[in-house]
């Protein structure tokens, strides 16, 4: 019973690979991304934005890659993947460069994203999708919420139904070509700097 009860565990914690972040299982996971947006802040001199990216559904190494990179240009408080053994792969590497050291990397598998995207909620976070819907709001016309958590589909089936169920909202962008999707990394990008720009520049050019 102790060894089954150790592997349940197991396979519902989520683990970082920053040293600074304590392991959820062991704590209480707004207090430590708490921790992680004033640390960040402080030491980078990065916005204090709350926006968290989740990419647990891509397998990509390249996507994977290009997402790291700009959520740390962009100041995002964390990116989500399905596996952190995708920052040793080289092509990861060569589209990073590098962003992982200063970007808090979460894992989160996909079996455990219900459960995850339900922990957010509790948090007060909006879980948004990037998806195209019958009900999804046009890019240029969503207003972000501080607290939004970004979700980003799988390359080939985007996000699956039984976590669509699962999302606040769904938003879309707006296309003109035949072609009729984008790439999940240069989707992610377009939301990544539409929230930084409602959220974090228009806020600077307050003060």
């Amino acid at each position: 019973i102790g060894s089954n009860s150790a592997e349940a565990d197991s396979q519902t914690e989520w683990t970082d690979v920053q040293k600074k972040i304590i392991p959820w299982k062991n704590s209480s996971p707004s207090l430590d991304l708490e921790m992680v947006f004033q640390d960040r802040a402080a030491k980078l001199g990065k916005s204090n934005s709350r926006l968290i990216v989740v990419a647990s559904l891509i397998d990509k190494p390249t996507n994977l890659g290009g997402l790291c990179r700009t959520s740390e240009i962009f100041g995002a408080s964390a990116l989500v993947v399905g596996n952190l053994h995708y920052i040793q792969d080289k092509q990861f590497q060569h589209l990073s460069v590098s962003a992982e050291q200063w970007l808090p990397l979460v894992e989160v598998k996909p079996s455990q994203l219900v459960d995850y995207l339900q922990q957010k909620k509790t948090e007060g976070y909006t879980i948004i999708g990037v998806e195209q819907t019958a009900k999804s709001f046009d890019l240029t016309e969503y207003c972000f919420p501080e607290k939004s958590l970004l979700l980003l589909g799988n390359e080939h089936e985007g996000i699956p139904a039984n976590l669509i169920h699962h999302l606040d909202v769904c938003v879309e962008i707006p296309q003109q070509g035949i072609i009729r999707s984008l790439n999940v990394h240069v989707s992610g990008a377009l939301l990544i700097w539409e929230y930084t720009r409602q959220q974090v520049i228009k806020q600077k050019q307050k003060k």
